[in-house]
């Protein structure tokens, strides 16, 4: 992840610290890797290593989350994942990726085993690739 972005977000979580969460230890990454039997994606680690679970443009939870989001740990949230989308056409790629949040409608967003973002509809059967850092690109935070 850029170190400009990594400002930004640094910047905005300053002025809004109840959506910064605590900073994910290795030992907390190497526990969830081993129990999801997936990678975590670089860029992943190194936002939740920096910023904990918080928010930035959307919820992007960790091990502990900002006082504003949920209790939910990435464990939670894969593990709910895999279970409700057991034996739907999505169920291999998310068997391999990592559910970070929702959309508030029980929609997950995940980043897949490539490294792309996705958000996963189940009521549809489709799915969407999003930009989640779309508004700190632009710098419209600091």
């Amino acid at each position: 992840m850029k170190e400009e972005l990594m400002k930004r977000i640094e910047c905005f979580l300053q002025k809004h610290p109840e959506l910064k969460g605590v900073t994910a230890t290795l030992n907390e990454i190497a526990k969830a890797e081993e129990e999801l039997q997936i990678k975590l994606d670089d860029d992943y680690k190194e936002f939740i290593k920096r910023f904990g679970g918080s928010y930035a443009g959307i919820a992007i939870h960790a091990f502990s989350n900002g006082s504003s989001m949920g209790n939910e740990t990435i464990i939670n949230l894969t593990n709910w994942c895999r279970e409700s989308f057991e034996g739907d056409e999505f169920s291999p790629e998310i068997n391999k990726s990592l559910i970070f949040s929702d959309d508030g409608s029980g929609n997950p967003r995940a980043i897949n085993a490539n490294g792309k973002v996705v958000i996963y509809y189940h009521d549809s059967g489709e799915k969407n690739f999003i930009e989640i850092f779309r508004k700190f690109r632009r710098g419209e935070f600091c």
